[in-house]
């Protein structure tokens, strides 16, 4: 009787190993990858010019740039291959300048740039800033003859239209002389055109086009809906021969934006396929138009499909609720998060925090601040200015002291919030030094809204006429928000003469705003100046302004209702009457009598 041979039980650790590498790029675990890196180090690998290029596209995809630079660094004898993973993983993670010192000292060390090169450090090109950067690229690469490989001028093409007018009628004139185009050519230059707002010349070369694929025509789509063109976007949806889950959800956002979420329901609805994009745009819709119940409920219907919602999501149904005032669904997302266990970014704590502070809740807002394990500089902006905003001056100072302790350098929205806090709590001399201070201190120049707070901080403390100095000695042109806020405390305090002058810039700089009139008009009347009260009306009578009716929003029961002056529109209205009726003589003889209004 023969004994069966066993198979052996021992492995190859080298073959494991290379079976790993393989792979290596792709890894985003940094546990798991610098447990490789041990490996490689340990079987001396690390000079291996195969294998040191796809450790640093590894670390760039984990955002462990300075891992990545320590391998490159290890490697005696860098070839292109290696200084080119270097050079796109600086431009990968937003280290434009750091791409250009490699591309230079590559230069320096007599290694010769390949047809790889040039158009990984174009990716470090961007905005008016870096036209020049691509002018010198573009002309090495035409010393150097690269245009053999469509791959280069195509990468020409899209960083000229990422800088700006100028850098698209570039792309423009190479386009026309490229000998070969594809697909990509044509793409890339209309994608420019479109953003640069010339929808006439991109649906001119989009119609030339030989062939067109998915992306030429979501291109096309999303500059008609971005240019809020939604006929023509719609014409073009419709003469598309296939649509795919970008189509769709580009129309969906063209209507929601437009405010006909009719029109984007039924498109949703007739969705063959939704993603996460698709339900955050719709949910995102409603909850910005103040349509509680149809956002919750698409909400809830998303979450039942066992869709799991990521930070973009939770992000964007945030800001639609912060927009609208939706505290409901706010709520609702914050439970969310609570009972999956969601594990909360930096941005996503912000958004709640903006969230909760912009629907009147400011002590929850400082509940998430105060539990947050890491923050950034614009978590302490958006406490600040919402505990300003909400009269808590006092906590939103203390939290200025804090974030200067923690290592935070404040900036110019810092200020904003930290003005609007002296302003609520009447702290004049206080506020007028956090203001010099910006520049002496921390070489910030105040912008046009930090001298909307100075003159909001002056005119509430009744120092009216310093005010009006520092609005006739502004380095910039005061617009029509610097001057209403002026009036804005000529309103609170009536000094006749100053309310005139600034009503004469104020007509000046917006001549339609009848609500300037309107509160001129109360100045005089307060001051029993009744002829002028009368001059004034008679004057927004001649040139044919008229006071909107002023209108309240109030949400109730998930459900956000509209009011304005004189309003029967609310099929509930006779009975909001006749209880406004019943509180009328029980606000009186509470000494709650409301102050009348002339404009």
């Amino acid at each position: 009787m023969t004994t069966p041979i066993r198979a052996p039980t021992w492995f190859s650790t080298r073959r494991q190993l290379e079976l790993k590498v393989s792979e290596l790029h792709k890894c985003s675990n940094l546990s798991h990858l610098k447990q490789l890196h041990a490996q490689i180090f340990k079987a001396n690998l690390h000079n291996d010019p195969f294998i040191a290029p796809k450790l640093i596209s590894a670390f760039s995809l984990c955002h462990q740039l300075g891992l990545a630079i320590n391998v490159f660094n290890q490697v005696q004898f860098p070839n292109v291959h290696l200084y080119n993973s270097l050079i796109r993983a600086q431009t990968q993670n937003s280290q434009s300048s750091q791409a250009f010192i490699t591309f230079l000292d590559m230069l320096n060390n007599g290694v010769f740039p390949d047809n790889f090169t040039y158009p990984f450090l174009l990716k470090a090109c961007s905005g008016p800033c870096s036209l020049q950067f691509v002018q010198m690229v573009h002309t090495q690469m035409i010393k150097l003859g690269f245009f053999g490989d469509i791959f280069v001028p195509n990468s020409l093409i899209d960083s000229y239209c990422k800088c700006g007018v100028i850098g698209v009628s570039s792309a423009r004139k190479l386009f026309v002389f490229m000998e070969d185009r594809d697909i990509v050519s044509w793409n890339s230059l209309i994608r420019g055109l479109v953003k640069g707002g010339n929808l006439k010349d991109a649906r001119q070369l989009f119609d030339e086009m030989p062939e067109k694929d998915a992306v030429s025509w979501n291109i096309m789509l999303d500059g008609y809906v971005k240019a809020k063109d939604m006929d023509a976007a719609f014409q073009l949806f419709e003469k598309m021969p296939e649509r795919n889950v970008v189509s769709w959800s580009t129309m969906v956002s063209g209507y929601t934006k437009a405010g006909d979420l009719d029109m984007a329901r039924l498109l949703f609805d007739k969705m063959p396929v939704k993603n996460l994009v698709s339900w955050t745009i719709i949910i995102s819709g409603y909850a910005g138009n103040g349509f509680t119940k149809e956002a919750i409920s698409l909400y809830n219907e998303m979450e039942s499909l066992g869709l799991k919602f990521d930070d973009g999501t939770i992000i964007s149904i945030l800001a639609a609720c912060a927009e609208s005032g939706l505290l409901t669904l706010g709520k609702r997302v914050r439970s969310s998060i609570v009972a999956t266990g969601f594990r909360c970014s930096v941005a996503v704590n912000n958004a709640l925090i903006d969230m909760y502070v912009k629907c009147g809740c400011a002590e929850k807002a400082l509940v998430v601040f105060q539990g947050m394990s890491e923050r950034d500089l614009v978590s302490w902006n958006t406490i600040i200015q919402g505990l300003a905003m909400h009269g808590d001056g006092v906590t939103a100072l203390k939290l200025f002291s804090r974030m200067k302790k923690s290592g935070f350098r404040p900036d110019k929205f810092t200020f904003i919030g930290i003005l609007c806090a002296c302003t609520h709590m009447g702290y004049v001399d206080k506020g007028l030094d956090y203001f010099y201070s910006m520049e002496r201190d921390y070489d910030i120049v105040p912008q046009i809204e930090h001298y909307g707070c100075l003159v909001d901080l002056l005119g509430r403390g009744g120092r009216l006429k310093e005010a009006l100095e520092v609005v006739q000695n502004m380095p910039m042109e005061p617009n029509a928000v610097i001057w209403g806020t002026l009036l804005g405390a000529c309103r609170l305090h009536y000094p006749v003469e100053i309310a005139q002058e600034v009503l004469k810039h104020l007509v000046k700089v917006d001549p339609t705003e009848a609500g300037n009139f309107s509160m001129l008009s109360n100045i005089y009347a307060a001051a029993g100046d009744w002829g002028n009260v009368a001059n004034v009306r008679r004057t927004m009578k001649n040139i044919g302004v008229q006071k909107p009716s002023g209108a309240s929003t109030l949400d109730l029961d998930g459900e956000v209702h509209e009011f304005t002056v004189f309003d029967n529109s609310h099929p509930n209205s006779e009975g909001i009457y006749q209880m406004i009726h019943l509180l009328r003589p029980q606000l009186k003889e509470s000494g709650c009598a409301p102050r009348p209004t002339y404009g």
